[in-house]
């Protein structure tokens, strides 16, 4: 691992690079209560491995950026989007393609927005925008975080099996669940976290609907993945992303859940590799 911890404007976020720096860059943006180490290195690699300078790192409350008091996140989404610019600045680098999950792919369409002159493109994996109209998560979803309250966040035991209990209920029905997999990330989040009841904190910020609700203006160039099984964030709306942001393209996982399976990457890394060179060849 190559980690380094930025300080900036009174904040500390902690990033990890693959590959050689000059190629052109991949930011990973993970989405909400997940740190970086959910890019996993071995996916990281492959990637870096294609030509592509990789960076993923922290979101506040994650990891080993900065943490707040549980229950008061001091940021807004905003925020959150300047911090992938903080990440950039500190690297040298001006402009990325941005691969966001989840929370991370919200993240990367207010970057788009926000940012427009940092953005090469853009890949958002099982993600959304503010779309009230649409499905929202299930019900086991919602029951299962509804349990928080009962996970002792001073035990990474208790800590582990949370997690794993988190992905098996996000998972879809075409992969085998790695259960050993599962509880040794979450074990590793655990022991490299400021403060790991803090990440309950980004179900609590605010902010960004001055910009999703502007998705139809995103002028870079949009790769939309997005699995049939998604229990969190239903398949429809990558459907609805994808319609919405000009020129997107749709990459449809069938049975996948709300996950990067490791059986998918190379689906995924062929698809955001042939996005990215689309891109770079739009700029020149």
């Amino acid at each position: 691992m190559n980690e380094r911890i930025i300080h900036m404007d009174g904040i500390e976020l902690c990033t990890d690079s693959f590959g050689e720096e000059g190629n052109p860059t991949m930011l990973l943006i993970m989405g909400a209560q997940s740190s970086m180490i959910w890019w996993e290195e071995e996916f990281c690699r492959k990637l870096a491995d294609e030509g592509l300078f990789v960076i993923r790192y922290d979101n506040r409350d994650v990891g080993r950026s900065t943490s707040y008091e549980p229950g008061y996140p001091g940021y807004t989404f905003e925020d959150m989007a300047d911090d992938a610019v903080r990440v950039m600045d500190a690297y040298g680098i001006q402009q990325a393609h941005i691969l966001g999950m989840s929370l991370g792919g919200m993240i990367a369409q207010i970057l788009a927005l926000r940012h427009p002159q940092s953005v090469l493109s853009i890949t958002l994996l099982a993600a959304s925008n503010f779309a009230p109209d649409l499905p929202p998560m299930e019900k086991r979803v919602m029951d299962y975080f509804s349990n928080m309250d009962a996970v002792d966040w001073a035990d990474v035991d208790s800590v582990a099996k949370f997690g794993v209990g988190r992905s098996r209920v996000l998972v879809g029905s075409k992969h085998p669940f790695d259960e050993a997999k599962v509880y040794e990330l979450a074990a590793l989040e655990f022991s490299r976290s400021v403060n790991i009841a803090s990440m309950d904190n980004h179900k609590l910020v605010t902010g960004g609907e001055a910009y999703l609700s502007r998705t139809a203006e995103i002028q870079v160039p949009a790769l939309i993945i997005h699995g049939t099984e998604d229990p969190i964030i239903p398949y429809v709306h990558g459907q609805h992303l994808a319609k919405e942001i000009p020129g997107a393209v749709l990459l449809t996982l069938e049975g996948t859940g709300h996950e990067l399976h490791v059986n998918d990457w190379d689906t995924v890394i062929a698809a955001v590799l042939r996005h990215a060179t689309s891109a770079a060849g739009l700029e020149e």
